[in-house]
């Protein structure tokens, strides 16, 4: 006797164990665990320096340059980036997933700290710092415009 005649012969226990079956798959479906990323808190910090009037080139060369000199120096960290614009700069500062936000927050209050006497005595504020998730970024960004209305009447 094979294995197929068993289901053959027994149709209403076929039609049950194919219904378990359906079931145990549907609450087992529903027991899995469902993330498109890992839940990973990236230490990464961004500091913003604002210095009105100043072009990119004196942000860059008076602002971004010590102040990465100062960030290159702390312990832990993996990557720096940098943007400097008109009148701004962001600097973004990844560290190690083993290194805690706190410490890394403390360790770049301390190199703020160093670099502020390098940094042009007419800055209006010092650098301010928060701690960010790259993992938070908007996954839609939308823009709408019109052909028949204006953007604004100034």
């Amino acid at each position: 006797m094979n294995v197929s005649q068993q289901f053959i012969v027994r149709p209403v226990a076929t039609a049950l164990l194919m219904a378990a079956i359906l079931l145990a798959g549907a609450a087992g479906y529903r027991q899995l665990p469902v993330s498109a990323l890992p839940q990973v808190d990236y230490p990464t910090i961004q500091v913003l320096t604002f210095f009105p009037g100043a072009g990119p080139d004196v942000m860059t060369s008076s602002v971004t340059a010590p102040l990465e000199r100062q960030f290159g120096q702390v312990p832990g960290l993996r990557q720096m980036t940098s943007s400097s614009s008109t009148g701004s700069s962001i600097i973004t500062l990844q560290f190690t997933l083993d290194l805690g936000i706190d410490v890394a927050e403390q360790e770049v209050q301390a190199a703020i700290n160093a670099a502020s006497n390098l940094l042009p005595r007419d800055l209006p504020t010092p650098p301010v710092y928060s701690k960010t998730n790259p993992a938070d970024a908007p996954v839609l960004t939308l823009a709408l415009t019109s052909n028949t209305l204006p953007l604004s009447k100034v």
